[in-house]
Formats: C-alpha cells, sequence, structure tokens
C-alpha cells in the first residue's frame, strides 16, 4: 500500500514511481481512500489554474491506474482497536495516518511510506523501505 507521503515525492519528481513499482514486487500498488481524498485535497487547494490542472491530471492517473481500497467494517475496526492502543500507550499519530495504517494492517498489506517516524508507533504494521 502506498502512503500519501511517496505519492507526493513522486509528483515533485523526487521519487520514481516506475522504480517503486519495481521494488514493491509482488506487494499490490494501492492507496487508501483517505489517501484519494488527500491528494484530491491538494488539487482543491491549488491557487493556480496550471498547478490545478496538473495536480488533477496526477491524481487522475493515480486514482485511475492504482486501485483505491475502501474503508468498511473490517478496516473500522482495525481503527478503533489501533486508535485506542495508541491512545492508552500515548503514542497517537495523525488522523489520517492512522485510517492509512488500519487500512493496512487491515488486508496484511505493506506500507510504503516515507513517514516512517509517524508509522513506526503502529505495531504490527510492515513498512516497506522506499528507494529515494
Amino acid at each position: 500500500m502506498l502512503d500519501t507521503s511517496v505519492l507526493i515525492a513522486a509528483e515533485k519528481g523526487q521519487l520514481d514511481l516506475p522504480m517503486l513499482f519495481s521494488a514493491i514486487g509482488e506487494e499490490p500498488a494501492v492507496i487508501s481512500a483517505i489517501t484519494a481524498s488527500e491528494l484530491l485535497h491538494g488539487v482543491e487547494r491549488a491557487r493556480a489554474a496550471g498547478i490545478r490542472a496538473r495536480r488533477s491530471r496526477y491524481v487522475e492517473w493515480i486514482i485511475n491506474n492504482i486501485g483505491v481500497v475502501a474503508f468498511g467494517i473490517p478496516e473500522a475496526r482495525a481503527h478503533a482497536r489501533l486508535w485506542a492502543q495508541l491512545s492508552i500507550e500515548g503514542q497517537p499519530i495523525g488522523p489520517y495516518d492512522l485510517v492509512v495504517a488500519a487500512t493496512a494492517l487491515s488486508l496484511g498489506f505493506s506500507l510504503a511510506t516515507l513517514n516512517k517516524q509517524e508509522f513506526n508507533r503502529v505495531s504490527g504494521l510492515d513498512l516497506f523501505t522506499v528507494p529515494v
């Protein structure tokens, strides 16, 4: 599963997406629905028409060519457990990252992220080292 940080780095030319897809091999190249929302939010916030159009093309390509995993009841259960666990431990993570982590955990996917500091707090989450 790909985190928003990876896709933003690829959009900025800081990461080669085809090389990443090659590196992940058999792992599913999917994003969570909240990642799609975060990317679409970036489109909506763009002030300049040219930037908005470029971002929109990129995000629509991502949505149409990479699987988007919905947030259903299994993911909601994983989210609730993880939220409670991290809260009890005093190690909370951001709300969107919590959804991404819960989705990856519920599906048994590794997570490709450039935000390891945040996701390292999630016990049992397999983090994929992104080649940059």
